[in-house]
């Protein structure tokens, strides 16, 4: 049984379509369609029901499943242990993390990073969905929840102050807002989303995304005033801290790894250049 084709099985699985699975791991959906068949044909079993809502194992496949899953488990260990044992300060790292931070904080830092040591290739994902340590979709993830998975290894990195921003021109007024600009209803509950409301009770929610990019944007254009973190909001032309306003809740950010890479040179040395850059930003 080729291991490849049992990643594709993997990936259709999870994701229940051939496109979505081919964009996580990299493949055409043309590609993916051919090694699916390939496997099925190999097993004797049709792994999938094909519907208009896309793929849905079959009893077949749920079996196959379970040891797939720890096939991946065992590949992924065999691979985090080499890597791990590897003395040179080569090869690639990837890296996790929203969009904001990745942009204002981590590019600069990573690419410093790189100038620095040309043998090591960073990739830099931004993404709101959270890269699974374990399954190496990521070495290193940058996050504002804890992790509590027993495998990972996690470093404080830093404290991010927030503040409320509005269009330049509004920032001198003084004047409490009438309109907000704010995160999207599945991330409501967040602390400076629910700062925001409270703080201007009687100001109505005139514009949502869960992007704190394009919540910048709509505030720069005079939306509305908006809670954002400052290496965002203090890098944006268009935006000024609302004079006489408060400070709203600020975040940690964590920084996390899978323990069996604890050993590699290449992200060691990038986990130490990040802690050593950010304390001196702080200091």
């Amino acid at each position: 049984m080729n291991w490849d084709d049992i990643r594709v099985f993997l990936a259709i699985a999870r994701t229940g379509t051939l496109g979505a699975a081919g964009r996580s791991i990299a493949q055409s959906q043309p590609t993916m369609g051919r090694r699916l068949r390939a496997l099925e044909a190999s097993l004797g079993h049709a792994l999938f029901q094909r519907t208009a809502d896309g793929f849905v194992l079959t009893d077949e496949g749920s079996a196959l499943l379970l040891h797939a899953d720890s096939m991946e488990r065992e590949a992924m260990a065999i691979s985090r242990e080499l890597d791990g044992s590897a003395a040179r300060l080569e090869g690639l790292l990837r890296v996790s993390a929203s969009d904001w931070f990745g942009m204002h904080v981590l590019a600069p830092l990573c690419a410093a990073f790189t100038n620095r040591h040309p043998g090591v290739t960073v990739e830099l994902i931004t993404d709101a969905r959270l890269y699974s340590l374990a399954r190496r979709e990521a070495d290193l993830v940058a996050r504002i929840v804890p992790f509590d998975e027993p495998d990972v290894v996690q470093r404080h990195l830093m404290h991010v102050p927030y503040a409320v921003y509005v269009a330049r021109e509004k920032a001198t007024t003084g004047d409490a807002p009438t309109h907000l600009v704010t995160m999207d209803m599945g991330f409501s509950d967040m602390p400076d989303a629910t700062w925001l409301r409270e703080a201007f009770p009687q100001a109505r929610v005139a514009f949502r995304s869960n992007s704190r990019h394009v919540q910048a944007i709509a505030c720069a254009a005079g939306v509305g005033a908006a809670v954002l973190p400052r290496p965002l909001g203090d890098s944006h032309p268009g935006l000024k801290p609302l004079a006489g306003a408060s400070s709203p809740p600020g975040r940690d950010v964590w920084l996390g790894y899978h323990r069996d890479l604890r050993r590699l040179p290449r992200l060691r040395a990038l986990l130490d250049w990040l802690l050593e850059r950010l304390s001196e930003r702080v200091a």
